[in-house]
């Protein structure tokens, strides 16, 4: 009997936690689930605000994981990791198109179900604002740790720097350069500018959580900009060889800066979908069990997706872990022909914890907010890097 192929793009905390699901506690018989990934790693990208300002704070090995050593337990016949790129899914012929990784050669993958979880970018990441990379989510190339590394240096080598955004990784950016320019002895010769186009910093956030960040920021001596975006960017040299950042401001103003990171800008990895399949925005329709719909067809199609590339909002790791179960879920019962269906509800509640800096933070839990030392007990201390490989692990 032939094997039934689920084929998954992508291996974040959805494509991977999927994977885990359908094989985990022994795969369905004749199941082959086939995972597409262009990085031979998973990497952990909550560590990033801290392993950028702190070089020293992690091992790699705590945060890139070969991703063919988190399904080494599993038959040899039921998982298949192919390292490169989607380029191109054909639905009428039930095939992805894969550019192999370190050539031009392709290869067609045939599938029996499909599962979308490619994620999102950001401008940090690809470098599309600065021309250079710092890779707050996973590039598209299997190249973290030297982006991560020459990333460090950039950062490292900059004493004045201006942060565009004040969401969570802006806020918590800044917090860990001040505290390591304080913990360096160089702080009075350090500035962190942080600018937010809303009037305050984490707008998602309830007012008293956001004064919170606020404060704590302040006592960090990072200067805050509020009600001001970004409008441009431009970088030249010195006389001294250096380079220097001009940014501009939508109230006239300019900022000189050795160093602009841009926090903000959260874009879909959607080159490869069939355009029936995307919103207006770019991100891949779905319905509440999580199948992929199609403005071409209103037949149920062999394809779901997870994670950040779907229209659900909440773009956060224990998100899509949730979503990836509920995929698992659906897909077993799609090949089994029974078993409960389950159903994926975001929900409007926030939940977010942003530390400050090691010692602290704010957030927001059930409509609360969090105190600062819980915050620092549960994130702070290590950006959930012990829980790095249990995300994933299955």
């Amino acid at each position: 009997m032939s094997s039934i192929n689920v084929v998954i793009i992508g291996a974040s905390f959805a494509g991977i936690n999927v994977g885990h699901s359908l094989l985990k506690g022994g795969p369905i018989v004749n199941i082959k689930v086939v995972l597409i990934n262009p990085s031979t790693n998973f990497y952990f990208p909550i560590i990033a605000p801290r392993i950028f300002a702190k070089p020293d704070a992690f091992r790699s090995e705590q945060y890139l994981f070969p991703i063919k050593d988190l399904f080494a337990r599993y038959p040899s016949d039921s998982f298949e990791f192919i390292i490169g790129t989607a380029t191109n899914i054909d639905v009428t012929a039930k095939m992805v198109c894969v550019t192999i990784n370190g050539g031009q050669d392709s290869t067609l993958v045939a599938y029996d179900y499909l599962v979308i979880a490619s994620g999102s970018t950001t401008d940090a990441t690809t470098g599309s604002i600065t021309g250079f990379p710092i890779p707050f989510k996973q590039s598209g190339r299997d190249d973290m740790m030297q982006l991560i590394e020459a990333a460090q240096k950039q950062i490292a080598g900059a004493s004045k720097i201006v942060i565009g955004g004040a969401g969570p990784i802006g806020v918590e950016l800044a917090g860990e350069l001040a505290e390591a320019a304080d913990q360096r002895g160089n702080a009075d010769e350090t500035s962190i500018t942080l600018v937010s186009a809303s009037d305050r910093v984490l707008p998602t956030l309830k007012l008293s959580a956001s004064n919170a960040g606020q404060r704590l920021l302040e006592l960090k001596k990072v200067k805050i900009i509020s009600s001001t975006r970004v409008v441009g960017v431009q970088a030249s040299t010195d006389n001294y060889g250096r380079k220097i950042w001009v940014v501009s401001l939508d109230n006239g103003d300019k900022l000189s800066a050795d160093l602009y990171i841009p926090t903000t800008g959260v874009v879909p990895n959607n080159n490869f979908i069939p355009p029936q399949f995307l919103d207006s925005s770019g991100w891949v329709k779905v319905d509440k069990e999580l199948r992929v719909q199609s403005s071409g067809s209103s037949s149920p199609l062999p394809i779901y997706a997870a994670g950040d590339i779907t229209t659900n909002t909440m773009r956060l790791s224990f998100k899509a872990r949730e979503q990836a179960a509920v995929v698992g879920a659906n897909l077993k019962s799609d090949i089994l022909g029974k078993g409960c269906r389950k159903t994926y509800d975001e929900g409007e509640s926030v939940v977010m914890f942003v530390p400050v800096g090691e010692s602290g933070g704010t957030g927001q839990l059930f409509g609360m907010t969090i105190w600062s030392f819980l915050v620092r007990l549960s994130k702070g201390r290590d950006f959930f890097i012990s829980k790095a490989r249990s995300a994933v692990a299955g």
